[in-house]
């Protein structure tokens, strides 16, 4: 590979909105640095971004849906960073990041107010990014309004070390399930959850198995007198 197409493939790559926040970039299939890659991607490149800050005008609708919350949380006393850490227009979805600690202030808004009358909760998925540090663990939760057509997106980061947020079933019930498997799988604690518990695995069961982190595991092989070792102990998997 020439030196001009190495820089290419290490240089940062275009994603989402212009300027996203470079978290990790990943060489190989596994990560493997050495000559132990036999999976014929040794070549690949992956980079993982978290779109930028969007500027105003956001487009369309999406500047009404984030002044209707301000107006919103300005009547209850609370300031504009307390309700939005930042507002990403990627792929034309609108996503709200919101500070864990009034999350539960903007889905009543969101619910409630007949301007935004977002009366559906799609669940919650969540996504490990093991290299941005402390905000780890990240709850995205998608929202559809019937009356007015509309999707929105609220997105939470949290540390590993403080794997804590308010439930939404208290505003949506339907939560309910898909807040214990993102528990149970990734680790992320509900508090005010009716009964989390996990969805999936046993209930002694040790570890959040879709963590990136999350040891492979498997038992030694014995083959024609030689020892193959669990895949997490032979190989590097990040």
């Amino acid at each position: 590979m020439s030196e001009n197409n190495q820089q290419a493939l290490d240089a940062p790559q275009p994603f989402g909105s212009v300027g996203a926040e470079r978290v990790t970039a990943r060489k190989g299939l596994f990560g493997v640095k050495d000559s132990g890659d036999t999976t014929g991607f040794t070549g690949q490149r992956e980079v993982v971004d978290i779109a930028a800050p969007a500027t105003r005008p956001f487009g369309g609708w999406f500047d009404e849906i984030v002044d209707i919350i301000l107006e919103l949380a300005a009547a209850d006393g609370l300031a504009e960073s307390d309700v939005i850490e930042k507002v990403s227009v990627d792929r034309d979805q609108l996503v709200i990041f919101v500070p864990r600690e009034h999350i539960l202030d903007v889905a009543r808004y969101l619910r409630d107010d007949p301007d935004l009358r977002f009366e559906l909760c799609l669940g919650v998925s969540a996504v490990h990014y093991p290299h941005d540090k402390g905000r780890e663990l990240h709850a995205y939760i998608p929202f559809m309004s019937i009356t007015h057509n509309r999707m929105i997106s609220l997105e939470v980061a949290i540390p590993e070390a403080d794997p804590h947020m308010p439930s939404l079933t208290p505003v949506y019930p339907g939560d309910n399930w898909p807040e214990r498997e993102a528990f149970d799988l990734m680790g992320i604690i509900f508090d005010g959850h009716p009964g989390l518990a996990r969805s999936a695995m046993p209930d002694d069961w040790v570890g959040h198995p879709q963590r990136k982190d999350y040891p492979l595991g498997g038992l030694p092989v014995d083959y024609k007198g030689a020892v193959i070792p669990p895949p997490d102990t032979r190989r590097e998997y990040n």
